[in-house]
């Protein structure tokens, strides 16, 4: 069992650090390779399949992966607690918190099978505007994709003990394998003329052997945490329960946020949603690279809250704040001023003409929303969820509603500003009212916040807003070769000189020449 043999506080917060910044590594190198196939498989998709064909392919996906937001919060709740547990050395209490996690995952996936079946049956309600003709195949796939999904749920167990344990790379490697072996199998299935039905029993068959892979890996790397039905009592399945009671809230409020936009084009207007489906692409992208960044931070604060102040606390949430509006920028901003070009190269200069407005409205809404998610995550992480739910509810019902009315009128691109007006709503909740009320665990003045950790690495974007005239058109930019190396050179220097503070910048130095973060940092 990995425990933490140290003396003073102080090695204590540094092997912590180091742990964050390998498991960031660990996750952005599945990134990495996963968005091979996150690139790839679209582009191929769109070259050899009529656009209607994908879109219905698309919209077999987003159905299918509703099943995911029943996993109710439990990954993030079996991560937290065996994170903590581990930091006191008690055993016992990982192996209750897994195993209560597995029977609460079992029911969630009962739960998703027959939600699966509601799905497929309403497919002519949900998706009113697709031609009839592709009900049928449309119906099957969502069956075979969405049970595949469902049994995933309760393998998510065995990756969160992972997670906790804070061995990031036995799940990178899982998933890298898995993505790619499911890209090459739809790849294969499309380049043998297969229907919609023969690419969702290839998905089916495919997460499926995800699942066992998760399986294999826990009974081989992390036995020591014992998962038994004699593990599970009463007062464990209690504190998950409410622990995850705010986070299914959550969950919910992330479905109106982005879980329903592709659908909500899809009911309103079929024939965009091709489009629109690649531009959340791109956005998705940016998410999943802050997610890879970020996420080892919860399993990590779980522990060093056990030790840390809270204006120790506040002073990690205001340095990964920092990081991450770094990351959004540098990742955000070429998708604004060379989104055309990327488009165009990705999928051709058709889907570049329709996506183009698209990817820039969510891009900025994506960047937006995601500022606050280190403040999220750390939250979430204190068992402090609770009175940030204000902040989730206004997103998902300023996004949900705003989206529904906009898409009467503007089609899929008012599903898109549907997504900006929640994004700006949800930031707006979290300093008015959420950071008020966690002080006492993350002591921080949220003008400090705002100023450093958000305005600060703002200025990154200076460059990019000088020229938004050139950039912001329906058609290419008309922004020469020259031009676009300048704004690249400027930005970089602004995000490295501005962005970052010295103790930033010195910290690069240290993660580049040692591979890990010293004295505390």
């Amino acid at each position: 069992m990995a425990t933490l043999s140290i003396e003073a506080p102080q090695p204590k917060q540094r092997i912590s650090a180091r742990s964050v910044a390998s498991n960031s590594v660990a996750n952005v190198t599945r990134l990495a390779a996963t968005s091979v196939v996150a690139i790839l498989l679209p582009a191929y998709l769109t070259h050899r399949l009529p656009v209607k064909t994908y879109a219905a392919w698309v919209l077999i996906l987003q159905l299918s992966a509703y099943v995911g937001y029943l996993d109710f919060g439990v990954q993030t709740a079996v991560s937290k607690y065996i994170a903590e547990y581990e930091a006191k050395r008690d055993t016992a209490g990982c192996n209750r918190c897994a195993s209560v996690g597995l029977v609460i995952m079992l029911v969630a996936c009962a739960l998703g099978v027959l939600l699966t079946l509601v799905l497929a049956w309403q497919v002519p309600n949900v998706l009113r505007t697709m031609p009839p003709s592709l009900y049928h195949d449309v119906r099957l796939s969502i069956v075979f994709v969405g049970v595949s999904l469902s049994i995933g749920l309760a393998s998510s167990v065995f990756v969160a003990i992972f997670l906790g344990l804070q061995r990031y790379r036995v799940p990178m490697v899982v998933t890298i394998v898995s993505r790619l072996l499911s890209g090459a199998v739809i790849c294969a299935t499309v380049a043998s003329h297969g229907s919609l039905v023969a690419m969702g029993v290839a998905a089916g068959c495919m997460n499926i052997f995800t699942a066992l892979l998760q399986w294999i890996a826990w009974r081989k790397m992390a036995y020591q945490i014992r998962i038994s039905v004699h593990f599970v009592d009463l007062p464990t399945l209690v504190k998950m329960v409410k622990y995850c009671g705010v986070l299914t809230v959550w969950s919910v409020c992330m479905l109106c946020v982005s879980g329903l936009d592709v659908t909500i084009v899809g009911h309103y207007s079929f024939r965009e949603t091709a489009y629109y489906s690649i531009a959340t692409s791109p956005t998705t992208f940016v998410l999943m690279i802050t997610s890879a960044l970020m996420g080892p931070l919860l399993p990590a604060a779980s522990a060093l809250g056990v030790h840390l102040s809270r204006t120790q606390m506040g002073g990690i949430l205001l340095r990964s704040t920092r990081y991450a509006a770094i990351i959004l920028l540098l990742t955000g901003l070429p998708m604004l001023v060379a989104g055309y070009a990327i488009l165009r190269v990705w999928v051709g200069p058709a889907y570049a003409a329709h996506s183009i407005q698209f990817l820039r409205i969510l891009v900025v809404a994506n960047i937006i929303r995601n500022l606050c998610a280190p403040y999220a995550t750390m939250v979430v992480a204190m068992s402090r969820q609770r009175v940030a739910t204000a902040s989730a509810l206004t997103e998902g019902i300023v996004n949900l509603v705003s989206s529904i009315l906009l898409a009467r009128r503007m089609g899929a691109l008012g599903v898109a500003m549907g997504t900006l007006l929640g994004a700006a709503a949800g930031v707006a909740m979290h300093f008015g009212i959420s950071m008020r009320y966690t002080q006492s665990s993350l002591t921080l003045s949220r003008v400090e916040l705002l100023v450093k950790g958000m305005l600060r690495p703002a200025l990154i974007a200076i460059p990019s807003v000088l020229l938004v005239r050139h950039w912001w058109q329906p058609g290419p930019p008309s922004i020469d070769a020259r031009l676009y190396v300048a704004w690249s050179v400027v930005t970089l220097l602004l995000a490295w000189f501005i962005g970052m503070s010295r103790q930033d910048r010195a910290l690069a130095f240290r993660l580049v020449s040692r591979g890990g973060l010293a004295r505390g940092d």
